[in-house]
């Protein structure tokens, strides 16, 4: 199998695990009758913390392969950026919007990607790029107007929150393709996890998560939700991720948050969520954009246009 279509086929994956994490985010925090069960905050120091233990085992062998202090700062960056602070950000956003539009509003990633690349990188784009790029951003606006009907207790805050996830996703996909080219993904995975181990463990001891054990009947059944989103939708998925950003571009490796609003809807609507023939033609929008970005440079010898 040629690195291109193991790329494809690892897009593919990441779009089906992270288009479903949403939903097992509300499921953690909330019975199918809408009661509380885990708050915002006990889910995402939950989570990272079963991830951070998950891969414990991995990071502990791999601590003695750092480079440099430096390098230790960047995967410490790579940690909060990537996992810790998002984990917080979408599930209070998710205490307000459907999993659905919060599906869809993660779709800024790849913007902010290219924003900071241009910035602080000087990164280049060829000419069918820019086009994929801008129609997908116009995908993603369509989007979020389709699906921008709000709970009664969304607020613009709740959808901030997803949008500054997806600026910290956006700093950690470049720090990871700009400078730790050095590392393989487990070593990125791994260590970047091992940072932000105690910090979630003091945030759950704060957030007096285990309480929630003695106080509520259904805490065991959401902590099988958190644990499915920890070990797979974290864990798992972020070192998929990883590989796929060292394996290819930051273009083609932040597409998948244009795939994984699909994925959130589509689950979102066997949830009972709502879904409407413009948000369906909005998402083809958006694959159309995929399409241009990522398949169209390879059939036409095209020029670079650079940044500054």
């Amino acid at each position: 199998m040629n690195r291109e279509l193991k790329n494809w086929i690892l897009l593919i994956v990441l779009s089906g695990i992270w288009g479903s994490s949403f939903i097992l985010m509300k499921k953690g925090m909330y019975t199918a009758e809408e009661e509380m069960i885990f708050t915002d905050r006990q889910v995402a120091a939950i989570r990272m913390l079963i991830a951070a233990v998950v891969l414990l085992p991995f990071a502990i062998p791999i601590l003695r392969r750092i480079k440099s202090a430096k390098h230790f700062l960047l995967l410490g960056l790579v940690g909060f950026s990537g996992n810790f602070f998002p984990a917080y950000l979408f599930t209070y956003a998710e205490t307000g919007i459907s999993s659905g539009y919060t599906g869809m509003l993660n779709s800024f990633t790849p913007i902010f990607a290219l924003m900071l690349g241009f910035v602080f990188f000087k990164s280049r784009l060829n000419r069918f790029q820019i086009l994929g790029v801008a129609i997908g951003t116009v995908g993603i606006v369509l989007l979020s107007i389709a699906g921008s009907d709000l709970s009664d207790k969304g607020t613009i805050w709740h959808i901030m929150a997803v949008l500054l996830a997806t600026l910290c996703y956006a700093i950690s996909l470049n720090v990871i393709k700009h400078t730790l080219q050095a590392y393989k993904g487990i070593e990125i995975t791994a260590i970047s996890f091992f940072i932000i181990l105690l910090p979630s463990l003091g945030s759950n001891l704060m957030e007096g998560s285990w309480e929630q054990f003695k106080l509520n009947d259904n805490a065991m059944e959401a902590l099988v939700y958190i644990s499915i989103l920890a070990v797979i939708g974290t864990a798992f998925a972020v070192f998929l991720f990883n590989v796929l950003i060292s394996n290819s571009s930051v273009l083609f490796s932040s597409s998948v948050t244009y795939l994984i609003p699909i994925v959130a809807v589509l689950i979102g609507l066997a949830f009972q969520e709502r879904i409407t023939i413009w948000q369906v033609l909005s998402m083809l929008v958006i694959l159309l954009g995929v399409f241009v970005a990522n398949v169209l440079p390879k059939w036409k010898n095209v020029g670079s246009i650079p940044v500054k």
